[in-house]
Protein backbone atom coordinates (compact mmCIF):
# COMPACT_ATOMS: atom_id res chain seq x y z
CA UNK A 1 0.00 0.00 0.00
CA UNK A 2 1.32 3.18 -0.93
CA UNK A 3 1.90 5.83 2.08
CA UNK A 4 -0.52 8.85 2.23
CA UNK A 5 1.46 12.27 2.00
CA UNK A 6 2.08 12.62 5.62
CA UNK A 7 3.82 9.19 6.16
CA UNK A 8 5.58 10.11 3.48
CA UNK A 9 7.49 13.06 4.80
CA UNK A 10 7.87 11.22 8.02
CA UNK A 11 4.84 10.79 10.10
CA UNK A 12 4.39 7.30 11.91
CA UNK A 13 1.46 5.26 10.49
CA UNK A 14 -1.29 5.34 12.41
CA UNK A 15 -0.46 8.43 13.94
CA UNK A 16 -3.96 10.03 13.15
CA UNK A 17 -4.96 13.69 12.23
CA UNK A 18 -2.93 16.42 12.49
CA UNK A 19 -4.72 20.04 12.89
CA UNK A 20 -3.02 23.14 11.83
CA UNK A 21 -3.82 25.55 14.22
CA UNK A 22 -3.99 29.16 12.09
CA UNK A 23 -4.61 29.41 8.55
CA UNK A 24 -6.39 31.72 6.59
CA UNK A 25 -9.87 32.50 3.91
CA UNK A 26 -11.13 35.44 2.63
CA UNK A 27 -12.37 36.92 -0.77
CA UNK A 28 -11.22 40.77 -1.17
CA UNK A 29 -10.50 41.90 -4.51
CA UNK A 30 -9.90 45.19 -3.46
CA UNK A 31 -7.10 43.91 -1.18
CA UNK A 32 -5.84 41.39 -3.66
CA UNK A 33 -7.28 38.78 -0.96
CA UNK A 34 -8.40 35.68 -3.45
CA UNK A 35 -8.27 32.58 -0.75
CA UNK A 36 -11.83 31.22 -0.62
CA UNK A 37 -11.78 27.87 1.63
CA UNK A 38 -11.41 25.52 -1.28
CA UNK A 39 -7.57 26.61 -1.34
CA UNK A 40 -6.69 25.98 2.00
CA UNK A 41 -8.39 22.73 2.00
CA UNK A 42 -6.67 21.71 -1.01
CA UNK A 43 -3.25 22.67 0.18
CA UNK A 44 -4.09 20.25 3.37
CA UNK A 45 -4.90 17.71 1.26
CA UNK A 46 -1.86 17.71 -0.53
CA UNK A 47 -0.11 18.13 3.04
CA UNK A 48 -1.96 14.87 4.91
CA UNK A 49 -3.23 17.59 7.01
CA UNK A 50 -6.64 16.81 8.57
CA UNK A 51 -8.16 20.46 9.66
CA UNK A 52 -7.30 23.71 10.21
CA UNK A 53 -8.07 26.70 12.49
CA UNK A 54 -9.43 29.56 10.22
CA UNK A 55 -9.53 32.98 10.17
CA UNK A 56 -9.86 36.19 7.96
CA UNK A 57 -7.84 38.80 6.71
CA UNK A 58 -9.37 41.72 8.49
CA UNK A 59 -11.04 42.49 11.84
CA UNK A 60 -14.34 43.68 12.27
CA UNK A 61 -15.63 46.13 12.28
CA UNK A 62 -13.34 46.66 9.02
CA UNK A 63 -13.49 46.45 5.36
CA UNK A 64 -15.25 43.35 5.10
CA UNK A 65 -18.55 43.85 6.92
CA UNK A 66 -19.87 39.89 6.04
CA UNK A 67 -16.08 38.76 7.41
CA UNK A 68 -17.72 36.72 10.12
CA UNK A 69 -20.64 34.84 7.92
CA UNK A 70 -17.83 34.60 5.51
CA UNK A 71 -16.06 32.32 7.86
CA UNK A 72 -18.99 30.68 8.89
CA UNK A 73 -20.05 29.61 5.61
CA UNK A 74 -16.38 28.56 4.75
CA UNK A 75 -17.10 26.09 7.78
CA UNK A 76 -20.52 25.00 6.80
CA UNK A 77 -19.51 24.14 3.32
CA UNK A 78 -16.09 22.13 5.03
CA UNK A 79 -17.75 21.11 8.74
CA UNK A 80 -14.99 18.62 8.77
CA UNK A 81 -12.30 20.03 7.46
CA UNK A 82 -12.28 23.74 8.78
CA UNK A 83 -12.88 25.37 12.21
CA UNK A 84 -13.48 28.81 12.78
CA UNK A 85 -12.21 31.95 14.53
CA UNK A 86 -13.29 35.83 14.76
CA UNK A 87 -10.27 38.44 14.09
CA UNK A 88 -11.80 41.69 15.74
CA UNK A 89 -10.85 45.33 16.42
CA UNK A 90 -10.26 46.12 20.05
CA UNK A 91 -11.31 49.86 19.74
CA UNK A 92 -14.65 49.43 18.59
CA UNK A 93 -15.25 48.04 21.92
CA UNK A 94 -19.29 47.00 21.74
CA UNK A 95 -19.03 45.70 18.19
CA UNK A 96 -16.33 43.49 18.93
CA UNK A 97 -17.74 42.51 22.19
CA UNK A 98 -20.91 41.58 20.04
CA UNK A 99 -19.21 40.31 17.41
CA UNK A 100 -17.04 37.87 19.57
CA UNK A 101 -20.82 36.62 21.41
CA UNK A 102 -22.03 36.09 17.48
CA UNK A 103 -18.77 33.93 16.46
CA UNK A 104 -19.22 31.87 19.75
CA UNK A 105 -22.23 31.67 20.87
CA UNK A 106 -24.25 31.65 17.12
CA UNK A 107 -21.70 30.12 14.76
CA UNK A 108 -19.70 28.11 17.01
CA UNK A 109 -16.48 29.47 16.95
CA UNK A 110 -13.57 28.54 19.25
CA UNK A 111 -11.36 31.91 19.41
CA UNK A 112 -10.38 35.15 18.94
CA UNK A 113 -7.54 36.89 16.69
CA UNK A 114 -5.96 40.02 17.26
CA UNK A 115 -3.13 41.29 14.81
CA UNK A 116 -1.93 44.75 16.44
CA UNK A 117 -0.37 45.60 12.73
CA UNK A 118 -3.63 45.73 11.64
CA UNK A 119 -5.45 47.25 14.45
CA UNK A 120 -3.07 49.49 15.82
CA UNK A 121 -4.06 48.60 19.39
CA UNK A 122 -0.86 47.92 22.35
CA UNK A 123 -2.12 43.92 23.50
CA UNK A 124 -2.41 45.61 26.86
CA UNK A 125 -4.65 48.55 26.18
CA UNK A 126 -7.61 48.45 28.08
CA UNK A 127 -9.41 48.15 24.74
CA UNK A 128 -7.23 44.89 23.99
CA UNK A 129 -7.64 43.39 27.94
CA UNK A 130 -11.64 44.16 27.92
CA UNK A 131 -11.94 42.08 24.70
CA UNK A 132 -9.36 39.77 25.94
CA UNK A 133 -11.41 39.30 29.29
CA UNK A 134 -14.44 38.44 27.43
CA UNK A 135 -12.75 35.73 25.54
CA UNK A 136 -11.31 34.22 28.52
CA UNK A 137 -14.77 34.12 30.14
CA UNK A 138 -15.75 32.32 26.92
CA UNK A 139 -12.55 30.01 27.53
CA UNK A 140 -11.62 30.70 23.57
CA UNK A 141 -8.21 31.13 23.34
CA UNK A 142 -6.90 34.52 21.66
CA UNK A 143 -4.31 34.22 19.08
CA UNK A 144 -2.21 37.34 18.66
CA UNK A 145 0.59 37.61 15.81
CA UNK A 146 3.55 37.63 17.53
CA UNK A 147 6.71 38.70 15.53
CA UNK A 148 8.60 41.34 14.85
CA UNK A 149 6.82 44.68 14.03
CA UNK A 150 5.70 47.32 16.91
CA UNK A 151 3.06 45.86 19.52
CA UNK A 152 3.75 42.72 18.32
CA UNK A 153 6.85 41.79 20.11
CA UNK A 154 6.86 38.58 22.80
CA UNK A 155 7.53 41.33 25.49
CA UNK A 156 4.78 43.75 24.41
CA UNK A 157 2.59 40.72 24.31
CA UNK A 158 3.16 39.74 27.86
CA UNK A 159 2.04 42.29 29.32
CA UNK A 160 -1.74 41.27 28.71
CA UNK A 161 -0.63 37.58 29.85
CA UNK A 162 0.09 39.62 32.97
CA UNK A 163 -2.71 41.43 33.32
CA UNK A 164 -5.44 38.49 32.25
CA UNK A 165 -3.55 35.61 33.90
CA UNK A 166 -7.80 33.71 33.63
CA UNK A 167 -7.03 33.79 29.77
CA UNK A 168 -4.99 31.28 26.84
CA UNK A 169 -2.79 33.74 24.63
CA UNK A 170 -1.32 32.04 21.89
CA UNK A 171 1.66 34.00 20.18
CA UNK A 172 1.66 33.03 16.67
CA UNK A 173 4.84 32.35 15.36
CA UNK A 174 6.63 32.74 18.41
CA UNK A 175 8.30 35.49 17.71
CA UNK A 176 8.86 36.04 13.95
CA UNK A 177 12.30 35.85 13.22
CA UNK A 178 14.16 38.13 15.55
CA UNK A 179 12.32 37.71 18.95
CA UNK A 180 12.35 34.03 18.90
CA UNK A 181 14.24 33.91 22.47
CA UNK A 182 12.18 36.04 24.10
CA UNK A 183 8.73 34.14 22.93
CA UNK A 184 10.43 31.58 25.16
CA UNK A 185 11.24 32.98 27.46
CA UNK A 186 7.77 34.95 27.74
CA UNK A 187 5.93 31.63 27.82
CA UNK A 188 8.74 30.56 30.35
CA UNK A 189 7.61 32.98 32.74
CA UNK A 190 3.53 33.09 32.05
CA UNK A 191 2.23 29.35 32.13
CA UNK A 192 -0.98 31.09 30.65
CA UNK A 193 1.42 31.87 27.48
CA UNK A 194 1.40 28.89 24.22
CA UNK A 195 3.63 29.22 21.51
CA UNK A 196 2.42 28.30 17.44
CA UNK A 197 5.37 27.44 15.03
CA UNK A 198 4.28 29.18 11.76
CA UNK A 199 6.23 31.04 9.99
CA UNK A 200 8.91 30.92 12.10
CA UNK A 201 12.20 29.60 9.96
CA UNK A 202 14.38 27.60 12.84
CA UNK A 203 13.48 23.94 13.40
CA UNK A 204 15.88 24.09 16.17
CA UNK A 205 13.91 26.48 18.01
CA UNK A 206 10.70 24.64 18.21
CA UNK A 207 12.93 21.62 19.70
CA UNK A 208 14.32 24.31 21.94
CA UNK A 209 10.48 25.78 23.34
CA UNK A 210 9.55 21.99 23.57
CA UNK A 211 12.00 21.04 26.06
CA UNK A 212 12.22 24.19 28.00
CA UNK A 213 8.27 24.96 28.39
CA UNK A 214 7.12 21.23 27.52
CA UNK A 215 5.53 19.78 24.28
CA UNK A 216 1.81 20.86 26.00
CA UNK A 217 2.35 24.37 25.52
CA UNK A 218 3.86 23.96 21.46
CA UNK A 219 1.21 24.41 18.51
CA UNK A 220 1.83 23.59 15.01
CA UNK A 221 0.44 25.82 12.82
CA UNK A 222 1.08 27.00 9.14
CA UNK A 223 -0.56 30.46 8.66
CA UNK A 224 -1.85 29.10 4.81
CA UNK A 225 -2.13 29.82 2.25
CA UNK A 226 0.42 32.53 2.70
CA UNK A 227 2.93 29.95 3.86
CA UNK A 228 2.53 26.21 2.57
CA UNK A 229 1.02 23.90 4.93
CA UNK A 230 2.89 20.95 3.76
CA UNK A 231 6.73 22.80 4.17
CA UNK A 232 5.33 24.30 7.38
CA UNK A 233 4.49 20.62 8.75
CA UNK A 234 7.81 19.71 7.29
CA UNK A 235 9.75 22.18 9.59
CA UNK A 236 8.18 20.77 12.79
CA UNK A 237 8.94 17.21 11.94
CA UNK A 238 12.48 18.52 11.08
CA UNK A 239 12.82 19.39 14.82
CA UNK A 240 13.48 16.23 15.86
CA UNK A 241 10.43 15.62 18.99
CA UNK A 242 9.66 12.38 19.94
CA UNK A 243 5.89 10.67 18.33
CA UNK A 244 4.42 11.64 21.47
CA UNK A 245 5.89 15.20 21.65
CA UNK A 246 4.83 15.20 17.91
CA UNK A 247 1.28 14.12 19.15
CA UNK A 248 0.57 16.72 21.21
CA UNK A 249 1.81 19.81 19.23
CA UNK A 250 0.33 18.39 15.46
CA UNK A 251 -3.41 17.68 16.98
CA UNK A 252 -4.10 17.22 20.67
CA UNK A 253 -3.04 20.48 22.07
CA UNK A 254 -5.36 22.45 19.91
CA UNK A 255 -8.47 20.16 20.64
CA UNK A 256 -8.04 20.50 24.37
CA UNK A 257 -8.03 24.21 23.66
CA UNK A 258 -11.52 23.87 21.54
CA UNK A 259 -13.26 21.18 23.90
CA UNK A 260 -12.88 24.03 26.66
CA UNK A 261 -14.92 26.64 24.88
CA UNK A 262 -17.70 27.63 26.53
CA UNK A 263 -20.80 28.21 24.23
Amino acid sequence: MTAGPAEAIGIPPGFGEIIDSHAHVGEIPALGLTDPPEKIVGLLDDAGIGRAVVMTYTELPGYDPNALEYVASAVAKFPDRLIGYARLHPWFEREAADFLHEAIHDYRMKGLKLHPVGTLAHPAEQASLRLIRLAAEYRAPVLFHCGDEPFTTPLTIAIAAARVPEAMLILGHMGGYFHVDEAIEVAERYPNVILETSAMPYPARIRDAVSRIGAGRVMFASDGPGCRPGLELRKVLKAGLTVEQLRLVLRDNIVALMAGVRH
